[in-house]
């Protein structure tokens, strides 16, 4: 499968010039028609209980922190209203200095306000800790996810299939994720469904997810990695399971083959433009591309020891 790489061209051209004023007059317009599609944003019209949980965490700490912030701009406003110059009817007292009350009130709502932050992060960063299973009871689907320079190849052991930029799953059935990465490190990320969490060489980390209903989702790398990092997405497909069944069965009919040659050219720098499906992988690759570089880790320390 050849890789396309991306390139960039440069042209010159002529355009009338443009005042200040010109330049900045679609911009209100330009916020007002993104706020018409703030409930399509992946990460407030979430798609699966952990996004659906991140969400609440983000609305409340807002919550909470605007019990900060509205009181502030409200009393800015009034004070600036009630002690103006032309008003001679409040008190002037220019030797004020202290007030007990005042002291007491400046410091213990920030306290309050940090205990209770304090309070949603301890208890939302165990219950959302990605490397939790969902439901232990319940089947899950294994997948696992390679970042490249500059693409996502997804390797399915119990189906022994691979996909570059696919990454289809049952909806309803806890997708369990292990994540690493070929290259530097990239961070993988389906806003709709939640989480980012990072791809490090040498590295195993996880990320659980579950989609309530089928539909199709972008995922991406969040993390720059390079010249061909805004074209690093992939499709996230949740289907039902005999849509699902259907689609490893397809895949499996595919004429690619990822072998230790295959990999090796799927590996250089470059973009892949749509999908690409393999019926079978080389197996124990995920475990053998970690170990590449934990070995070669190994042996730099021990270099630096000698």
């Amino acid at each position: 499968m050849p890789i396309a790489y991306a390139t960039q061209t440069e042209a010159t051209i002529k355009r009338p010039a443009k005042s200040v004023w010109t330049k900045l007059l679609p911009v209100p317009w330009a916020m007002l028609a993104g706020a018409c599609g703030l409930k399509d944003s992946p990460l407030l019209d979430a798609k699966g209980p952990i996004a659906l949980a991140e969400r609440e965490l983000l609305l409340v700490a807002t919550a909470v922190m605007l019990l900060v912030v509205v009181p502030v701009i409200a009393m800015t406003l009034w004070f600036a209203w009630r002690y103006r110059a032309a008003n001679t009817r409040v008190r002037y007292t220019p030797a004020w200095t202290y007030s007990g009350k005042m002291d007491a009130v400046v410091w213990a709502i920030p306290a309050l306000i940090v205990l209770a932050l304090g309070v949603l992060v301890w208890s939302y960063t165990h219950r959302l800790d990605p490397y939790k299973r969902l439901d232990p009871a319940q089947q899950r689907l294994e997948v696992q996810a390679i970042a490249q320079d500059w693409k996502w190849l997804f390797l399915y052991p119990a189906q022994g299939i691979a996909t570059v930029n696919e990454l289809a799953f049952p909806h309803e059935t806890p997708l369990s994720l292990q994540i690493t990465s070929d290259t530097v490190m990239n961070a993988f990320a389906i806003p709709a469904l939640g989480g980012q969490i990072y791809a490090m060489a040498g590295m195993r980390t996880r990320l659980n997810l579950l989609a309530d209903a089928p539909g199709r989702f972008v995922g991406r790398n969040t993390q720059y990695s390079g010249r061909g990092f805004s074209q690093q997405h992939f499709t996230a497909i949740a289907m039902t399971r005999q849509d699902f069944a259907d689609w490893v069965a397809n895949v499996k009919q595919s004429a690619n083959v990822l072998d230790a040659a295959a990999y090796e050219r799927l590996a250089q720098p470059g973009t892949i433009q749509g999908v690409v499906r393999y019926s079978s992988y080389k197996a124990g690759l995920f475990d053998e591309i970690i170990a590449k570089y934990t070995a070669r880790d190994a042996h730099a320390a021990k270099g630096k020891g000698h």
